[in-house]
């Protein structure tokens, strides 16, 4: 049975040791973040700050703090409910498997699975959690624990919102996670990158007032965020889905449960019925102001820039909601985890439009688009090529700035043995290339912003059909009979504590 709601989820991380609660008063400026970017880095617990104050407001906050909730692969497991990552690639696997049925027991057979799917998609209900108080009149930020993450933030962000929009042009929902700059107790800023979603709904909303000889045209676009929720529901918002799949459906998919959805009370838009808080507003095209600087993902600081405003008609929440948030910076911290999920979960997706991948692996310090392992069944000359080229078409990853194509036996999630054979098997010049197109806007790099450059290296072995002339040497590895004679004699060798594997195992 799916989680209920965020406080279920706090439950079962308590009873498997995976949550701290914190008693003492702690600012939501900065020290909050010093804290958990400690047990982040020591692969520590969630925490629940239970007083969080501001010292530069002289207040004590009703509400406590959840951070680091997702911040292990334990943690993303339970909040999955799942015993492995690995159990929900392979749902995923099973419908991309789906075939259309050709005789009468094919169908009958097909049945659970259709069953199963129809299961899954939103449905709206009168009420829940999320309207135990609804805030017209009075409506203020200022009631909730938001933080200021990192010294040179432009203030205080809110980190894991759900934000929900609707497409001017088709009515199709979008929910997006894009951090939000609270400038006063009724506005944020909404960043959201030129890429996503929620931007090209805007941006049509743009173009259809420009379109308008009247002056007549629409110039505000709803929007509402909720904050908090299941675990499942508020993943919704992070994962990389195509721009016509609902995110609550899928969220509903990963729980095994519909969610159910509320309507809003000023905004045509629909949230979680079990959300600990909403904001719900719109955005304006005649209000963009200056969002920034942020401690951002990448370890750097992402400079300020214009976004668009959020204006906050109403807040609807539980009568005691937990406020949820989440910091990035340098890695490792909460968001690699969720990435982490992403690449598990994504990897059939992957294998369907590229199906010589084996495996894929985007390591911490590659902060997702800056590097991407992939491990391909070599068949024939320039597959790699291929393979890159095939990602950088792929909207989901078309922002990867290095891409390192091993062959099928070399362990992507090993950078130690990816490094010891990517760099033992290119002629730099011969084996890396070079491709220009868009980068993440979050990119400070780049000759330009949201343009640059990429690097592919083929690090598989190299065949005489792709002009390799010369022998391809084998690895060292120790003989299985003297392995077993070593094995057996290891206990009298007085080398207790220094059992490092010998070449080849």
């Amino acid at each position: 049975m799916a989680y209920k709601d965020l406080s279920e989820f706090m439950t079962v991380l308590e009873r498997e040791g995976e949550l701290k609660r914190i008693d003492a008063e702690v600012d939501v400026d900065l020290e909050i973040t010093d804290i958990t970017d400690r047990v982040s880095k020591s692969d520590g617990p969630a925490l629940l700050f239970q007083k969080p104050r501001s010292a530069r407001d002289g207040v004590s906050y009703s509400m406590p703090l959840l951070i680091n909730a997702l911040g292990s692969k334990k943690r993303m497991e339970l909040a999955l409910q799942v015993d492995s990552l690995e159990d929900i690639a392979r749902r995923i696997e099973d419908l991309l498997e789906m075939k259309p049925p050709e005789g009468f027991f094919d169908k009958v057979k097909m049945l659970p699975k259709l069953a199963e799917v129809g299961a899954f998609f939103p449905k709206t209900v009168n009420g829940g959690p999320a309207k135990e108080v609804i805030e017209r009149e009075k409506v203020s930020l200022r009631q909730f624990p938001i933080m200021k993450c990192w010294p040179q933030d432009g203030g205080r962000f809110i980190t894991f919102p759900m934000v929900i929009t609707r497409s001017p042009k088709t009515g199709r929902r979008n929910v997006g996670c894009y951090r939000m700059q609270v400038y006063d107790e009724r506005t944020t800023a909404m960043h959201w990158q030129i890429h996503k979603t929620g931007a090209e709904h805007f941006r049509w909303l743009e173009r259809n007032a420009l379109a308008d000889k009247t002056g007549q045209g629409k110039r505000r676009m709803d929007v509402a965020v909720a904050i908090g929720s299941d675990p499942a529901t508020m993943l919704a918002g992070v994962l990389p889905l195509p721009e016509d799949l609902d995110e609550f459906l899928f969220a509903g998919f990963l729980r095994r449960e519909p969610v159910e959805l509320v309507r809003c009370e000023t905004v045509d838009l629909e949230v979680p019925a079990n959300a600990e808080i909403v904001l719900e507003g719109y955005d304006d095209l005649d209000d963009i102001r200056t969002e920034g600087p942020f401690g951002d993902h990448t370890g750097y600081y992402s400079l300020a820039d214009k976004f668009p405003a959020f204006h906050i008609t109403c807040i609807t929440r539980r009568r005691e909601p937990i406020y949820i948030s989440t910091i990035v910076g340098p890695p490792p911290m909460e968001d690699y985890w969720m990435g982490y999920a992403i690449e598990r979960m994504f990897l059939p997706l992957l294998r369907k439009q590229i199906p010589e991948v084996v495996d894929m692996h985007m390591p911490a310090e590659g902060i997702f688009h800056n590097l991407m392992i992939i491990a391909i069944r070599k068949s024939y000359a320039g597959q790699a090529r291929k393979v890159m080229n095939a990602i950088w078409g792929l909207p989901g990853a078309m922002f990867t700035k290095c891409i390192v194509v091993v062959d099928h036996d070399v362990n992507v999630h090993d950078v130690r043995e990816v490094a010891w054979k990517a760099l033992n098997h290119i002629d730099p010049e011969r084996d890396i290339q070079f491709t220009l197109g868009p980068v993440d806007q979050l990119e400070h790099a780049s000759r330009l912003p949201n343009f640059g450059s990429k690097m592919g290296v083929d690090a598989t072995r190299k065949w005489s059909s792709e002009g390799f002339a010369r022998p391809w040497p084998d690895e060292i590895v120790m003989d299985v009979e003297t392995k077993r004679k070593v094995d057996a004699m290891w206990s009298r060798l007085g080398l207790a504590g220094q059992e490092k594997e010998s070449a080849g195992m």
